[in-house]
């Protein structure tokens, strides 16, 4: 699948599309979801154009992958989630809607309770 320039996450990383993004730096952006499935609910979203959970492990050198995880673990810890769920869907069957490679931090909900929602 080849990347679209034009999916809303690639427009939220360029400013087109205006959110409250609860952490950025020069690699990596977390906003909420907009339709949280758990009390805690934060999209974890690398800057440069991956489709998915494959590309990004193949395609990204392995200091960015390391600082991608390394973050997720600090915007836990900043937002209250000592105990959270880490989902990553790669491809539409799987759930994967928008194809930027992302991370749902699903946190203060149990996994039993998650189980049946749609990320």
């Amino acid at each position: 699948m080849t990347y679209d320039k034009n999916n809303i996450f690639a427009k939220i990383i360029s400013g087109e599309i205006n959110t409250d993004r609860i952490y950025e730096d020069d690699k990596v952006i977390a906003i909420n979801d907009i339709n949280p499935a758990a009390p805690i609910h934060i999209l974890i979203i690398p800057k440069e154009n991956y489709v998915d959970f494959a590309d990004f492990v193949n395609n990204a050198n392995s200091e960015y992958i390391a600082h991608y995880y390394k973050i997720i673990n600090k915007i836990a810890k900043d937002n209250g989630a000592d105990e959270y769920r880490l989902v990553t869907n790669k491809g539409a069957a799987a759930g994967q809607s928008v194809f930027h490679f992302h991370t749902h931090l699903l946190a203060n909900m149990s996994t039993h309770e998650l189980i049946n929602k749609n990320l």
